[in-house]
């Protein structure tokens, strides 16, 4: 039985060596109680420290540790793409390198695995302990908000680490789309799901990769991905603005026949224009957002261009 541990990094040279140490002492504990391999596969994803040249030197010492560097920074997301498509293990994982993923979960998470009943063993954090205020509540709102638009349930709090059969790996494989969110994605493909919560950990080292647009931008690709709710705002935010003009055109011809036509003032005019101007550029955004996606995947560029692995060096 092989397990492969997917880890993205992006400037992570000092916490790279610190998870090695962590997840070989779990593999070697899972050695003895499940029989269990492992390889550690790591995804440099176009990092500017010297994060592949710890890749490098951890495969020169372990040759259960393989990588794969990208040619140019392509995301996190591609980073687990790539990485689960170089996954050779019955069992694939995926995880932070900066131990915010406990790899002492894996033994409960493989024990859940293996009764059958379950095809994958997924966390979630109870706590955003660390994180600031307005960050978490953004967090929670964004969960909130998804659910309630898009039919693809994505659990508060989940993490990106998880434990999946193969067959379940096959699956996620299968959607090879350009603009990924891999929340939405390990829901959408179904299969049994185990749910292991925990207290959020702090990073062991190195500082976080995320900022507050970087994941407001990143939310907005998770609700454009999975539901299409966005644009029906907009055309309810449409039809509502007609009937507005409706009763505003019935009322000056009324109040036309009865009392005149005063000269209105032009402050109130020009609001009513700003207003309708800003309605109609925030609807043309959504359907912007939309088309931006369809115009990305028909040019059907990779998700990522490899520089480098393990393999180069043999």
């Amino acid at each position: 039985m092989l397990i492969s541990l997917i880890v993205p990094c992006y400037n992570e040279e000092e916490a790279m060596p610190l998870f090695y140490k962590e997840a070989s002492r779990v593999a070697a504990e899972m050695k003895t109680s499940h029989g269990a391999d492992f390889e550690f596969i790591f995804v440099d994803d176009g990092s500017r420290d010297g994060t592949l040249r710890v890749a490098r030197a951890l495969h020169a010492q372990d040759e259960r540790v393989r990588y794969v560097s990208f040619s140019r920074n392509f995301g996190k997301e591609a980073g687990i793409y790539a990485g689960l498509q170089a996954a050779k293990g019955d069992y694939i994982a995926t995880m932070d390198a900066d131990l915010q993923d406990p790899p002492a979960l894996l033994p409960r998470m493989l024990d859940t695995l293996l009764t059958g009943e379950y095809d994958c063993a997924a966390t979630r954090r109870t706590t955003r302990k660390g994180e600031p205020p307005l960050r978490s509540w953004f967090a929670r709102k964004f969960y909130q908000i998804i659910n309630k638009m898009s039919d693809t349930e994505i659990m508060d709090g989940a993490r990106d680490f998880r434990l999946m059969t193969r067959k379940m790996t096959d699956a996620v494989l299968s959607m090879a789309e350009y603009n990924r969110f891999s929340k939405g994605i390990f829901s959408w493909v179904g299969f049994r799901t185990k749910w292991f919560e925990y207290e959020n950990v702090e990073r062991v080292a190195g500082t976080t990769k995320w900022n507050f647009w970087g994941l407001l931008k990143y939310s907005i690709e998770g609700i454009v991905g999975f539901s299409t709710t966005p644009l029906l705002v907009a055309a309810g935010v449409g039809i509502l603005f007609c009937l507005l003009a409706f009763v505003g055109i019935i009322f000056v011809v009324v109040r036309a026949l009865l009392f005149g036509d005063p000269t209105s003032g032009w402050p109130s005019m020009v609001c009513i224009i700003l207003l309708c101007s800003g309605v109609q550029l925030f609807c043309t955004g959504i359907v912007g957002e939309y088309l931006a996606k369809t115009y990305l995947e028909v040019k059907h560029r990779p998700i990522y261009i490899v520089a480098e692995t393990e393999e180069d060096k043999k």
